[in-house]
């Protein structure tokens, strides 16, 4: 079976070298997942473009379609990093859990959010009509639905592309779902 190691610094284009720079003096570190993507010597720049595009969703709304998306896609990379995320932007560990089952019962706005985005993760975008009508009727607009579908692709390519090379996850590990709500 190929492994798939993580790139160096030294082992990837120039413009990959500088956006790994600039990751290490913003987050202190180049996560294993981005040094994944730089194995091509376009995709890293075209995701972190993608990803940090301006959107009508808030980070601690984008954190909700994270973790939802990431808990259909069983993606352990991307739960993890977004388990740490969410608690940077207030979420609680009980609280992220829900999020991951694709629910939330402390805020109702945000339960239509995680409800949509993991509808819209399971059935490859044939989103139930009920689900998108209770998404509405909790204040959402349509901006905010294209968004909200912008993000589910944008996490579901780095969920893959984990789910693929199995590159080590470098953040604390979050619990499997079943044996956390045990």
């Amino acid at each position: 079976m190929t492994t798939f190691n993580v790139p160096t610094r030294e082992e990837v284009n120039t413009t990959n070298q500088g956006i790994f720079d600039h990751l290490e003096k913003a987050l202190g570190f180049v996560p294993n997942l981005f040094a994944t993507y730089a194995y091509s010597e376009n995709a890293l720049k075209n995701y972190l473009d993608f990803t940090n595009a301006k959107t009508s969703l808030k980070a601690k709304e984008k954190e909700v379609v994270n973790l939802a998306v990431s808990q259909v896609n069983k993606c352990e990379y991307c739960l993890s990093a977004h388990t740490a995320i969410g608690k940077m932007n207030g979420f609680s560990e009980d609280q992220i859990l829900e999020l991951r089952a694709g629910k939330a019962s402390f805020d109702n706005k945000l339960d239509a959010l995680a409800r949509l985005s993991k509808n819209i993760t399971e059935n490859r975008g044939n989103t139930d009509a009920d689900i998108l009508e209770n998404f509405f009727n909790a204040g959402w607009t349509k901006e905010n639905l294209i968004d909200t579908i912008s993000l589910v692709g944008d996490k579901t390519i780095s969920n893959y592309i984990n789910n693929t090379t199995r590159v080590p996850v470098d953040f604390p590990v979050a619990a499997p779902l079943d044996a956390a709500l045990a």
